[in-house]
């Protein structure tokens, strides 16, 4: 069954079914800033945070990135740390460089959309096609340890939960 969300009220369905704490994060392929593809997800051997977020040219968006950039950077030797959008790397680059946002990964979906393994693409409405707000911790095997898929678009998510929950796969 599909979760929904909300954007200043308004139910959002998503597609894809939600995902949850146990099970194993699916891979996906995702492109970098920089027109490179990565993978994330799966077991990699070393801790995962993926947090998607609608777009970088949003307000609130900017901020949550700026805020897990500054929050995981001293952590980068021991969690890989993932923004997710639907941006195009041309956005993202501008984003980067006028944030200086250089300790965690900027990466899109817009090529395969894959993030609907997670249960995380708007299925309709006027923001049909992009991502809602969330956030995954996986641990070095692939299982998920955390999720928060955030209620109403426009909040920014718990940081101190996801905090807590990376520090918990990185002990």
């Amino acid at each position: 069954m599909a979760a929904t969300v909300t954007l200043k009220g308004q139910p959002l369905s998503l597609a894809g079914s939600p995902l949850s704490v146990g099970t194993i994060a699916p891979q996906v392929c995702l492109v970098r800033r920089d027109n490179q593809e990565i993978w994330v997800g799966g077991a990699t051997g070393k801790p995962q945070i993926l947090i998607t977020v609608p777009s970088l040219d949003t307000p609130v968006c900017a901020a949550e990135a700026r805020k897990f950039n500054e929050i995981l950077a001293s952590m980068s030797e021991k969690i890989m740390a993932t923004v997710i959008s639907m941006d195009l790397p041309f956005a993202q680059n501008r984003y980067c460089d006028s944030y200086q946002v250089q300790g965690i990964t900027i990466a899109s979906d817009y090529r395969y959309r894959d993030m609907e393994k997670y249960g995380v693409v708007i299925a309709e409405g006027s923001l049909r096609g992009i991502l809602a707000r969330s956030v995954f911790v996986i641990d070095a095997h692939g299982r998920i340890t955390y999720v928060e898929l955030v209620p109403e678009i426009a909040q920014e998510p718990n940081y101190e939960a996801a905090l807590e929950a990376v520090r918990a796969v990185i002990a």
